[in-house]
């Protein structure tokens, strides 16, 4: 069984996860182990790290790990303004969405969570 892949929140995390692939595809060559790879990892590292919570059984867990993803979310954020900020993302905002989406959803969750294991 694999919880997570019924979240919403993977779901989206994974679609922003497609979008950075995509826009860093036509990134300049010399940025390939630089700002592409980090938005990659650092994209990645969002689902990633909502699966491994969620597949680890206590609320306590899946608070960490939920809290390491919006670490991952909050870096990557940053490298899209860096991006933007560079001329590599010119008038794209879908990525700046679609990042504020999973984070609504990734607050929303660990709020669930939080009150779910205090007494």
């Amino acid at each position: 069984m694999k919880p997570h892949k019924n979240l919403e929140l993977w779901q989206q995390a994974m679609v922003l996860v497609k979008g950075v692939y995509e826009v860093t595809a036509h990134f300049p060559r010399e940025e390939l182990f630089g700002l592409t790879g980090q938005m990659q990892r650092a994209a990645v590292s969002v689902p990633s790290n909502i699966a491994e919570g969620a597949g680890r059984g206590s609320h306590k867990e899946f608070l960490h790990f939920l809290r390491i993803a919006r670490g991952s979310l909050s870096e990557l954020d940053t490298q899209i303004e860096i991006a933007r900020m560079l001329g590599f993302l010119p008038g794209n905002e879908s990525l700046t969405e679609q990042s504020d989406r999973v984070g609504r959803l990734l607050t929303g969750l660990i709020k669930k969570l939080r009150n779910a294991t205090t007494p």
